[in-house]
Formats: structure tokens, sequence, C-alpha cells
């Protein structure tokens, strides 16, 4: 099974890049974030018409995310626990009954937290220590899971092109860094670095300054599996050709391919 995350950064700016990837990758399940766009208005009968079950959680011109499963999707929720006045979209999760497994999919945009310090970066700091909640408590199913998405996190200096100019921004500070340890170290697999250790690979290139051009990346897509997951994992690749592409994203998507 080919499950792929992807930041489309806004469904309507995408609506003809995004299904002209999936019919080139044919991923079974893909994780966007960033649709920016209300349920009702997502045009899901366009993915419908490709074989797949659509789930959102979207929000008003800002976040949002969803789920595209060309397999039986159960059990979905929205929204991540821990605080029930969190109004922002950046959570969904559901049962992805695969040929041979469950595996349970978990689609993540987390707070991208500048300015920091200030209120966006506690509050991004805050949805982290929920996120090691949720994971931890997947961990305890011992089952296949993963949580996948935009982290918003560069967690080590090889992760980017030019990691001194990231050294106070919130992606790459230390207290976000040791954040995302903490979820990792539960026991958690950070799928790509399990499969490629080098640098040089990245998964956004800002719009401005002419980064695409000069590779001037960074690595802030994930994929993290529980144990039971990343047993299964056969491959995890990223899809950097897309970038180059008429009226791209600036996220590329990044996929694993497991045996469920």
């Amino acid at each position: 099974m080919k499950i792929a995350s992807f930041n489309i950064n806004g469904i309507k700016a995408r609506i003809q890049a995004l299904p002209d990837w999936l019919d080139e990758a044919e991923p079974d399940v893909v994780l966007l974030q960033e649709i920016k766009s209300v349920d009702e208005n997502f045009p899901r009968e366009l993915f419908e018409d490709k074989g797949y079950q659509v789930e959102t959680h979207g929000q008003k011109s800002f976040n949002g995310v969803a789920i595209l499963s060309k397999y039986p999707l159960e059990d979905v929720v929205r929204g991540l626990p821990g605080d029930d006045e969190d109004e922002q979209a950046r959570w969904i999760e559901a049962s992805v009954m695969g040929n041979k497994t469950a595996l349970r999919v978990c689609g993540l945009y987390l707070p991208n937290g500048n300015p920091a310090p200030g209120p966006k970066y506690d509050y991004k700091l805050s949805w982290m220590e929920r996120l090691r909640t949720r994971a931890a408590e997947l961990l305890r199913t011992e089952e296949p899971a993963l949580m996948a998405g935009d982290y918003n996190i560069i967690p080590q200096d090889y992760d980017a092109k030019r990691p001194e100019v990231w050294r106070e921004d919130a992606l790459a500070r230390p207290e976000s860094r040791a954040a995302f340890r903490r979820i990792v170290n539960l026991g958690f697999t950070d799928a790509f670095r399990a499969r490629i250790q080098s640098p040089g690979h990245y998964t956004f290139w800002d719009y401005q300054a002419g980064a695409w051009n000069r590779d001037d990346g960074i690595r802030i897509d994930h994929f993290l599996l529980t144990p039971q997951a990343a047993d299964l994992m056969r491959d995890c690749q990223i899809d950097k050709e897309i970038r180059a592409r008429e009226k791209p994203s600036d996220h590329v998507p990044i996929w694993v391919d497991l045996d469920v």
C-alpha cells in the first residue's frame, strides 16, 4: 500500500496539479494538508471519480486536512484530542482496511509557530505536547499506525540547505526540536531517515528568492511509524520533481510503501 503525504497549499490553486500527480504516482492513500477549504466546498467528486473515498476536516481560507483512500476508511476522527477549544483544523485520522491488516493513519498539519517566541510559538509547543499524548496512545495499541504530514519541524541541521538561517525560526529552535524528539523517542521510526541518511533531501522550497532554483530547501514533511508499521515498510521516497511543474505547491509529496 502506497501512502503519501502532501501539503498542497490550497485545493483551488492545485485543482489541476493534484489530480495530475495522483494519476502519475497512483497512491492508495493520500494525507493532504492546507486544503484551505470548508468541507462543503472541497471538490470531492473530482477524487471520488478516481476511486478515492474522501474525508475532510476543513476550515475557511486556512489550514484544513483530508484523507483520500482507495481502501475503505473506518472510525474517522477529526481534531487532535486534548483541547476542546482549539478550532484550528489540523488533524484527521482513520483506519484504512488493507488486504492483510488495518492501518491507523493520522494526517497532521502542525502549527508553524512564528514569530518565536510569542503566542503562536506557545500554541505550537502545546499542540506538540497534545500530539505526544496521542502518539503514546497509538503505541499502546501495538497495532500498525503512522502519523504523517507537514510537521513544520526541521529535525536536524542537515535537513536544511542553509541551517544557519533557521537557527531562531520556530521550525528549528531547540525547544521545537526537543519536542519532536520526545515524540520520536517514544518508539517511532522516521521513515525517510530509516531509508536514506544523507543530507540534501528536502520537502519544502520557499516561493521567494529563487529557493527552488538554488535547491535552498528544508525537510519538514515526515512519516513517523509505530514499530508494527515500521516492520511493514518497503520504501520511503520524496517526489521532488513535482516542485518544478506548473503552479506547484511549495511542498512536494513524500510517501511510504507498506506491506499491508
